[in-house]
């Protein structure tokens, strides 16, 4: 069993920065392909960013591509997700995800495990 815990996110004005962690419980942590997913007031939870098991694959969505970057430190147990040039339409809460595969998915059922979430604010 993995357990996953975001943290890192709150209020930002827009044009600004946030970094978002997500530790992870787990000795096989290394072995898992992880994924940052969002999902805003009234609409779906929808993918943003995954990384396979080294950190030498990544994937975004076209709305963050440029802007968000997605790494892990598997020392440490933990992916990031850097956000910049934060926009309004960032604002959801984010979800840290992990699959018990090294080959990187950006579906929500593709997923086995899952955190509570963090909320990010963008005002404008």
């Amino acid at each position: 069993q993995v357990q996953l815990v975001e943290s890192g996110g709150g209020l930002v004005q827009a044009g600004g920065s946030l970094r978002l962690s997500c530790a992870a419980s787990g000795r096989t942590f290394s072995s898992y392909a992880m994924g940052w997913f969002r999902q805003a007031p009234g609409k779906e939870r929808e993918f943003v960013a995954a990384i396979n098991w080294s950190g030498g694959n990544t994937y975004y969505a076209d709305s963050v591509k440029g802007r968000f970057t997605i790494s892990r430190d598997n020392a440490k147990n933990t992916v990031y997700l850097q956000m910049n040039s934060l926009k309004p339409e960032d604002t959801a809460v984010y979800y840290c995800a992990g699959r018990r595969a090294v080959v990187v998915r950006t579906t929500v059922s593709d997923y086995d495990y899952w955190g509570r979430g963090t909320q990010v604010t963008v005002s404008s």
